[in-house]
């Protein structure tokens, strides 16, 4: 875990910040980020998790109650209050249309989480097809996304039927 600096975090990762040039930027799908910050203590942190599509919600909530708990140990260690965390939540999107509704099911994971343990969540975005990119400022709370509409799109290459024999 990074704790200074400009940070990239992806899948499983987390960071924390105290500084006002610490910027923590991810990319998200299906996959959920939580920002959380300490007001007064002026600490924030950041994770990336991608929750298993499990039979179950007790092995959902497992996993990603670890990864909560990795994030708030951490912040706490350096100064956070858990009693004055404020929350932002980011990402869920649906990304394979039809085939699963792990982006909801992260999406809601997170918000109930925050909510059994009290903690304010001040903004939320969620859901949708898009991808989005996101920027945190732990020092100050600040959060800003970019939706990731224009993903590229792949093409097979043209079949161009001949007579001709091709040797290797």
């Amino acid at each position: 875990m990074s704790k200074v600096g400009r940070v990239y975090i992806s899948q499983g990762e987390q960071a924390i910040g105290t500084q006002d040039t610490d910027v923590i930027s991810t990319v998200l799908g299906s996959c959920v980020s939580v920002c959380l910050w300490d007001p007064e203590a002026r600490i924030g942190g950041m994770n990336h998790m991608l929750l298993p599509d499990a039979a179950t919600d007790t092995l959902n909530q497992s996993a990603g109650a670890v990864d909560m708990e990795r994030l708030i140990n951490a912040m706490v260690r350096i100064g956070a209050k858990r009693c004055g965390l404020r929350a932002k939540v980011f990402g869920g999107a649906s990304m394979l249309s039809g085939i699963t509704d792990i982006g909801a099911r992260n999406a809601r994971f997170a918000i109930e989480y925050l909510d059994r343990e009290g903690i304010v969540c001040d903004a939320v975005s969620t859901g949708g097809d898009s991808a989005r990119q996101v920027k945190f400022w732990p020092e100050s709370g600040a959060a800003k996304q970019r939706l990731v509409r224009d993903a590229p799109v792949i093409h097979k290459p043209a079949v161009v039927e001949t007579n001709d024999v091709e040797l290797f």
